[in-house]
């Protein structure tokens, strides 16, 4: 699946569905080949019925500010750029109130694919 973007832009934002035990939710990610891994923001996945102050367990997250460790989640499903991951580890962080996405698109979803970003053409590919 293709998603078209504006190539003089900032961010590439993927619109990506999130699925939890009490319903499902669009959330704006932006697509990060420099994170290893998906974070998702401590409000949605409370929107759909996670509890990331409960989470069992811990992961060491860098950010630009420094270290932090934070909640994983398993999430029931997730989905973007026409494909879908289910049972999927996520990482749960606060982001900053000027934050104009709801998280990052990580490595840890593309992995295995083939991932192509035109930015003459602004149009991102997963296949």
């Amino acid at each position: 699946m293709s998603l078209r973007f504006d190539p003089t832009a900032g961010l590439i934002v993927v619109p990506t569905r999130v699925w939890g035990p009490v319903g499902d939710t669009v959330v704006r990610l932006a697509l990060d080949t420099g994170a290893t891994r998906t974070v998702v923001s401590w409000d949605v996945l409370v929107l759909v019925g996670y509890d990331p102050a409960a989470a069992p367990q811990r992961v060491q997250l860098t950010t630009g500010s420094g270290v932090e460790f934070v909640p994983q989640v398993i999430v029931e499903r997730v989905e973007a750029l026409g494909q879908e991951r289910c049972d999927f580890p996520v990482l749960c962080h606060t982001l900053p109130p000027s934050a104009t996405v709801d998280g990052v698109l990580g490595l840890d979803f593309v992995r295995g694919q083939r991932l192509v970003i035109d930015l003459r053409a602004g149009e991102v590919t997963l296949e």
